[in-house]
């Protein structure tokens, strides 16, 4: 999500012919297949070209700038140099963002794969050691340009949006102003608990959804949401289930991870943080898309007034999270 408010409509002239005519223009020969992917935030398409797939990746105008989308590509690049499982973006004549018509994009090879099977332990042990190689790659530079995942950019600035857009109803909005109040303390107390955690380079949004599992592993897909921040950001997604069940399936995943790169416990005090923050950020995205015929389709019940208790009790059942004592690891 961008640090900014609600935006036009941006794509209203990406058309069909459009997005071939982009992809031609760059020297592929279409041959008129192009069928939509899921996506929200960008638009992502596969088209038929030269005889083969191609993936077509349509960055959201105003959301990231040049400077911080290529920053995306070059650590994609490095992961890629270091051997680690990623689906970077394609080459051609020395760049890989290309514009065309106001649009930026990028092509990447289609890669299969089928979502991992997050109740094996294998599993979890075996993304666990590519997220260990992933993150010893992150640990070398910080991004430049690229924001952190912190209590200001998840946290404040998404309410500020929600605020400024007159988002909560008014009968509401003493109790959101509570909560939301009161969660912000909570994130701010676990992150003094934590202490000076180190910040790395991350995938930023590494759940089951962006991991593609094949017979020879995973691999890592769209890291449109790399952001610099703690590790156990791109760890605690891959959890479920009660306290036990995560701990345990913790353990599995560390037991790989670790492998390859140390894993700070002090880190465990925040993944109830980064759970609001997520959650935060995620309410505030919605609302600042709304502009996009996309979202109220596929968010119809959002901005109702049930929506908005709901959201409220989400919050103070996370703010109960926050206060119980940090994630233990097992190991069976």
């Amino acid at each position: 999500m961008t640090d900014s408010g609600q935006e036009e409509t941006p794509y209203a002239n990406l058309t069909p012919d459009t997005v071939l005519d982009a992809i031609e223009a760059i020297g592929y020969r279409c041959d008129g297949r192009l069928m939509a992917l899921n996506s929200f935030e960008n638009r992502v398409y596969q088209v038929g070209a030269d005889d083969r797939f191609l993936i077509a990746k349509f960055y959201r105008p105003g959301r990231w700038n040049d400077a911080a989308i290529i920053e995306e590509h070059q650590f994609t690049a490095d992961l890629v140099a270091a051997e680690v499982p990623v689906v970077p973006p394609m080459t051609i004549a020395g760049q890989t963002l290309h514009p065309h018509q106001g649009h930026r994009f990028a092509l990447f090879e289609r890669r299969g794969g089928r979502a991992p099977e997050l109740e094996d332990p294998q599993v979890l042990e075996r993304i666990g050691l590519f997220l260990g190689r992933l993150h010893r790659v992150g640990a070398e530079c910080n991004f430049a340009v690229r924001p952190r995942i912190d209590i200001e950019h998840f946290g404040r600035i998404p309410l500020q949006i929600l605020q400024q857009q007159n988002w909560i109803p008014a009968e509401l909005q003493a109790a959101w102003a509570a909560v939301t109040e009161r969660a912000l303390e909570g994130i701010a107390d676990a992150f003094e608990r934590a202490g000076a955690v180190q910040s790395i380079r991350l995938h930023g949004d590494c759940h089951a959804g962006n991991i593609l599992w094949t017979d020879q592993g995973p691999h890592f897909v769209d890291l449109d949401d790399a952001r610099g921040g703690p590790a156990v950001q791109d760890l605690w997604m891959l959890l479920s289930g009660d306290a036990a069940s995560q701990a345990l399936q913790l353990g599995h995943v560390l037991r790989g991870y670790e492998r390859f790169r140390d894993f700070d416990r002090r880190e465990l005090q925040l993944i109830e943080a980064l759970r609001t923050l997520r959650y935060l950020h995620y309410t505030a995205w919605i609302a600042s898309r709304w502009s996009d015929p996309a979202f109220p389709a596929a968010f119809p019940w959002f901005g109702t007034n049930r929506d908005w208790q709901e959201r409220i009790l989400a919050l103070r059942e996370q703010l109960a999270a926050m206060a119980e004592p940090p994630l233990e690891v097992w190991s069976d």
